[in-house]
């Protein structure tokens, strides 16, 4: 793997709890998250405390 690939996550369930937690973190680690929930409204949130660090989701 050469050095300009970004890594990729999947995070289901990263709405809240858990799984946001874990987006999070995946995500100050350098990685691209994919950000999945049932719940549209809160995956935002999610996203918008990915992205307001820096990072990509």
């Amino acid at each position: 793997m050469s050095t300009t690939e970004q890594r990729v996550a999947i995070v289901t369930g990263a709405a809240r709890g858990i799984g946001a937690a874990t987006a999070i973190r995946l995500a100050a680690e350098g990685r691209a998250v994919a950000v999945i929930d049932l719940d549209e409204a809160a995956c935002k949130d999610t996203v918008e405390q990915i992205t307001a660090a820096g990072g990509t989701a």
